[in-house]
C-alpha cells in the first residue's frame, strides 16, 4: 500500500474547521453589526447575549497586559494551527474520528479567534451566562469549538486508554 492509501481523509476534517470558522465569523460579524460593546440582550434568565472586546485570552487572562500578548496569542494559534492541520494530515484513514474530530474543531476555533487578532486587536465575545449577580465570562461561537473539541480530544484519549488495557 502506498502512503496516500494509509492517510485519513483530511479533507472532510478540515471542511469541519472552516464550517467553525465561517460559523464564528458570521455570528461575530453579526454582532458587531447589531450591538455595541457592552450592549446587552436577555435571551433566558440565565443567557444575554452581549458584545465584549477581550484583548486577553481565555477568561480574559492577560487583557490588562500592555498590547504584547496580542502578538503572543497570534504566534501561539499560529503555531498550534500548523500543528494540528499537519497531525491531521498524518493520521490512518479510517480510525481516529472522534480524534479527527476533536483536532478539527480545536483548529476552527483558533483560526476563528486569530482572525479577529490580526483583524481588530481583540476577540469578540457575546455568550454570556449569569446566575443572579454571578456571570461567568462570555465567550464566543470559537471558544465553543475549542472547548468541545478539548473534551473530543479527552474522551479519545481516554477510550484509547481503556483500549489498550
Amino acid at each position: 500500500m502506498t502512503i496516500e492509501k494509509n492517510r485519513g481523509r483530511p479533507a472532510a476534517w478540515l471542511l469541519l474547521s472552516a464550517v467553525v470558522v465561517l460559523a464564528d465569523q458570521v455570528s461575530k460579524a453579526y454582532i458587531a453589526q447589531h450591538f455595541l460593546e457592552f450592549e446587552f440582550t436577555r435571551v433566558l434568565a440565565v443567557l444575554d447575549i452581549t458584545r465584549m472586546h477581550n484583548v486577553g485570552a481565555a477568561f480574559s487572562f492577560l487583557a490588562s497586559a500592555s498590547g504584547w500578548q496580542r502578538w503572543v496569542f497570534i504566534s501561539l494559534a499560529v503555531v498550534v494551527s500548523i500543528g494540528i492541520t499537519v497531525w491531521l494530515l498524518m493520521l490512518p484513514r479510517g480510525t481516529h474520528a472522534l480524534l479527527s474530530a476533536g483536532l478539527a474543531l480545536v483548529l476552527g476555533g483558533a483560526l476563528g479567534n486569530v482572525i479577529d487578532r490580526i483583524r481588530l486587536g481583540y476577540v469578540i465575545d457575546f455568550i454570556h451566562f449569569h446566575w443572579d449577580r454571578a456571570y461567568f465570562p462570555a465567550f464566543n461561537a470559537a471558544d465553543s469549538a475549542i472547548t468541545v473539541g478539548a473534551a473530543f480530544l479527552l474522551l479519545d484519549a481516554l477510550l484509547e486508554a481503556k483500549r489498550k488495557n
